[in-house]
């Protein structure tokens, strides 16, 4: 005789990036055990691919991981997590007086929102006739890097990948149209305060973000800590 499967609650959700509506359940043991596996290989592509994973599963096939921008994808993860281990979590952050103490917190993770600061632009004009059109960054292209800290190299790979069109004056170059190799020459043969333009795109677009008040045990002196992306809410 065939063991009953446990019906699972569901809740909904909206996709920061589209406004789209989805419904999504608690990811159950196995899931859990497949991110902890992850974790514990330091790998991360694995880490990636779980996140992905359990995305997927999920949210019953409705989201394209392979596509989705990676705030939207650290977001329905992020709600994922607190209806499946719990909503509030405890992390100790360091206190900003000293940039040294730990300080244990509470966080409430349904708290945490996509903030899309006001001077974001994905177009972005380099000379008086020049420019590009930016797309976000996928969760596969940091695959290989370092997520937390990308190296200089890897963060002209990503921002080559997010190069969806070169134009200047009235051509137009789309990046179906051109080779990686391509746009990396294109990027490096930008001035300085060019290439800070664009590198502009990446530190404003949308991201988690959430800010939280601390008092400095040491001190007692009372501070604002901000938390940004993924990692920090674990």
């Amino acid at each position: 005789m065939a063991l009953p499967n446990i019906n699972q609650q569901t809740f909904e959700l909206e996709v920061p990036s589209t406004d789209e509506k989805i419904k999504f359940r608690p990811f159950l043991v196995k899931e859990e055990k497949l991110l902890l596996q992850a974790q514990e290989s330091g790998k991360t592509e694995d880490l990636i691919q779980a996140l992905k994973t359990i995305i997927e599963n999920c949210t019953f096939g409705k989201l394209n991981t392979q596509d989705m921008p990676s705030f939207d994808l650290e977001y329905v993860f992020l709600n994922i997590r607190a209806k499946s281990v719990g909503e509030k979590v405890k992390i100790k952050v360091k206190a900003p007086d000293d940039n040294e103490t730990m300080v244990p917190t509470e966080i409430d993770l349904t708290k945490i929102n996509v903030h899309v600061d006001e001077e974001h632009n994905n177009k972005i004009q380099l000379t008086d006739t020049a420019g590009v059109v930016m797309t976000y960054p996928t969760i596969d292209m940091f695959m290989g890097s370092n997520l937390q800290n990308p190296s200089t190299e890897e963060m002209l790979d990503i921002i080559s990948k997010c190069i969806l069109q070169i134009y200047d004056g009235d051509e137009v170059f789309d990046r179906a149209d051109t080779s990686d190799s391509e746009r990396k020459e294109f990027i490096e043969n930008l001035t300085q305060e060019q290439f800070l333009k664009m590198q502009q795109f990446f530190s404003t677009m949308p991201k988690l973000k959430h800010e939280i008040k601390v008092t400095n045990p040491k001190t007692k002196k009372k501070g604002t800590v901000v938390l940004e992306g993924l990692q920090s809410f674990f």
